[in-house]
């Protein structure tokens, strides 16, 4: 019964599918439409655990939209709805973001010389290897160059280390060195860009890039980050406003870039590859990213926690502002357990109206072929078919019969969903 228990924990937790509509906030006022977290069978305990384990974390401000409507939102400390906090790192795939944009309104071209914008004798290599830097590298991680100094953007800090596009390091000086790029290429600077080509069209209450050392940080409330969460959601739409329409260049941002490091597109982490390069590391890891979060998750990723983390398939955008004691450039882990706690948000069975096992039928568990499935509301559940080791094999919607025959011989589960109603069952096919 032990050993099942994990088991039935995940039947219960798996994925559900994104809805097809979102909800945008308007653009002119703060209300933000909510979804009740038991509409989702989140339970009271939970989230409970969740903000407990958070507020330990040392966060600031947690939200979590369901197909753009707020669920869950909470502030922690002193922190408020009207703090100002910074992006760190996770201002990268915002910058990605304007890259892209710049490209669609014909200011530059990825793949054109970085030096066409910075000029000759932008880093201190032979002119053949600077040569080969562009855009690209630098969106990408791949420049090449040695990072010994991680900001230092003077050309006596830019060093081979190999040719652009053979070694991929997390290098924040030709990160950084994409702002001089954007305004070179545009004339305007940075903050300009980001005004009037994000802020002004999503709704951005506040926000800004404040210079500090080498890099220039974005600093913004946690509702400004959760609308450019939903915007990236959309494929960079705002409800009917276009802020990128260029879709080769979005899904080349949110899917891998290159073949060194998988998990990484346009300066935006990506989950369920087949390996990565975590930052400040030498050596491809096995395995995805964030192991207990969904496999189409990608997040912007910033030191210290700042997370805005998407995954189109559950429908579902993360933000997290705060500290932490995780000292990781991009502080994966830390990411990895708050999907983790999310995943058991929901409660293992709920029924408002009458017991679990009246409200869902499943018959026959012994079946040649087909199983029956009847709920007591009327309305057509949500079937999903499990392998005896939790891989996901099939999932039906508007059906009440399914059919095995394709199906060897052997033991599987059911999960059948319906509203906040949730029922497994073992099947053996005979």
């Amino acid at each position: 019964m032990k050993a099942f228990l994990p088991f039935l924990l995940l039947l219960c937790f798996a994925s559900q599918a994104a809805s097809q509509q979102l909800y945008f906030p308007p653009t002119d006022d703060s209300n933000w439409e909510t979804l009740a977290p038991e509409e989702l069978n989140y339970c009271p305990d939970s989230i409970a655990a969740l903000y407990d384990y958070l507020e330990q974390e040392q966060t600031k401000s947690f939200i979590l939209l369901k197909d753009g409507k707020i669920v869950l939102e909470r502030y922690f400390g002193s922190y408020t709805q009207d703090s100002l906090w910074v992006w760190f790192s996770a201002g990268k795939s915002l910058r990605a973001l304007l890259v892209g944009i710049a490209q669609e309104q014909g200011y530059l071209d990825i793949h054109q010389p970085t030096s066409d914008f910075l000029g000759k004798g932008w880093t201190s290599l032979p002119e053949e290897k600077e040569d080969l830097i562009t855009i690209w590298h630098q969106l990408t991680m791949t420049t090449g160059f040695n990072p010994f100094d991680f900001s230092c953007t003077d050309p006596q800090c830019l060093t081979y280390q190999a040719d652009a596009g053979t070694f991929w390091y997390y290098h924040n000086a030709p990160y950084s060195l994409l702002k001089d790029v954007l305004e070179s290429a545009t004339g305007q600077n940075i903050n300009a860009l980001t005004r009037d080509w994000v802020r002004n069209k999503i709704g951005w209450d506040f926000g800004f890039w404040l210079p500090i050392g080498d890099n220039t940080f974005y600093f913004s409330k946690a509702r400004d980050m959760a609308r450019f969460g939903l915007l990236i959601q959309n494929k960079g739409i705002w409800d009917q406003t276009p802020v990128l329409q260029d879709s080769a260049y979005f899904n080349e941002m949110v899917n891998s870039s290159q073949d060194l490091n998988p998990a990484y597109g346009y300066l935006w982490w990506l989950n369920g590859q087949s390996s990565y390069i975590p930052p400040s590391f030498p050596n491809s890891i096995n395995g995805a990213i964030t192991p207990d979060a969904p496999a189409d998750m990608f997040a912007a990723a910033g030191a210290l926690g700042q997370y805005v983390s998407i995954s189109p398939s559950e429908g579902l955008v993360v933000i997290r502002q705060g500290t932490s004691d995780n000292q990781d450039l991009a502080s994966i882990s830390l990411l990895n357990d708050v999907w983790k706690r999310i995943g058991e948000l929901e409660c293992l069975s709920t029924s408002t109206a009458e017991p679990l096992t009246e409200a869902i039928t499943i018959a026959p568990t012994l079946t040649h072929d087909q199983v029956n499935i009847q709920s007591r509301s009327g309305q057509t559940p949500r079937v999903e078919l499990y392998s005896l080791s939790g891989e996901l094999l099939r999932e039906w919607r508007g059906v009440n019969t399914i059919s095995l025959a394709s199906y060897p011989s052997g033991m599987y589960f059911l999960r059948v969903k319906q509203g906040a109603t949730v029922k497994v069952s073992k099947i053996v096919k005979s």
